[in-house]
């Protein structure tokens, strides 16, 4: 049952930890596309977007290395730890994320602000992005974009809040299988030694020789010439003797 516990732990701490990934990822592929359409028409790039693609960015790092950490080296003290700090750090950087596009709470129709600009979402000339070509960013496509970054930060921000509580499980998890090992009490597997609940009372008594645990068993001496047993009786009593040797 430890061993399922352990396993249960990882295999759901991985999950959590490739969602986070894939949201990072969506944020950065995003803000990738607004400070790209932004250089483009040289435009100055505000530094609370250059804070997103960083933060990001750095958060997709940590996901691929979270994933590996949690397979293989899940509940180590020193990685546990390392893990719990830097899962607070990106629930700070996500709840910083969902405070800069705090506009994407916004409705997409009529005037909207996004990343790539004020104006009228059903007229992209409204953009100050619109070139003499007549080509300009879409508002309501990008106001759309921005709902989707606040929703996968604030998704964000509650996935590495809880994989760094089940990171402390983790490790607690793992003193616990390396404080026990295996032994008697668990057939000599991995686990922590805890029996079923309604036999952790009973007591196991152990007979010290098979003559002794079968009471009022007699066996007859062939070494002596006496005859007899060679065991108390069950009141207690010496071994009886019948008879006298005959081989003299």
């Amino acid at each position: 049952m430890a061993i399922l516990g352990g396993a249960f732990l990882r295999i759901f701490q991985t999950i959590l930890r490739i969602i986070q990934t894939l949201a990072s990822i969506l944020v950065l592929g995003i803000y990738s596309y607004f400070l790209a359409v932004l250089s483009h028409h040289d435009i100055p790039i505000s530094n609370r977007y250059r804070a997103v693609e960083g933060m990001s960015g750095a958060a997709v790092l940590y996901g691929l290395f979270a994933v590996l950490l949690t397979l293989f080296l899940g509940g180590f003290t020193f990685f546990g730890f390392l893990a719990v700090l830097l899962d607070l750090c990106f629930v700070g950087c996500y709840i910083a994320i969902s405070w800069f596009n705090r506009d994407g709470t916004q409705s997409c129709s009529g005037f909207v602000k996004t990343p790539l600009g004020d104006g009228d979402s059903s007229n992209g000339k409204s953009s100050p992005l619109y070139n003499k070509n007549g080509l300009g960013p879409n508002l309501h496509k990008s106001c759309q974009l921005e709902k989707a970054v606040l929703a996968v930060a604030i998704l964000n921000c509650f996935l590495f809040a809880i994989t760094a509580g089940m990171q402390v499980l983790l490790v607690r998890h793992h003193k616990k299988e390396k404080r026990f090992g295996p032994g008697p009490s668990n057939n000599y597997t991995a686990g922590s030694g805890r029996g079923r609940f309604w036999r952790r009372n009973k007591k196991v008594h152990n007979t010290r020789d098979a003559e002794m645990a079968t009471s009022g068993a007699y066996r007859p001496s062939h070494e002596t010439g006496f005859t007899g047993t060679t065991v108390n009786g069950s009141n207690g009593y010496e071994p009886k003797q019948t008879g006298y040797a005959t081989n003299y």
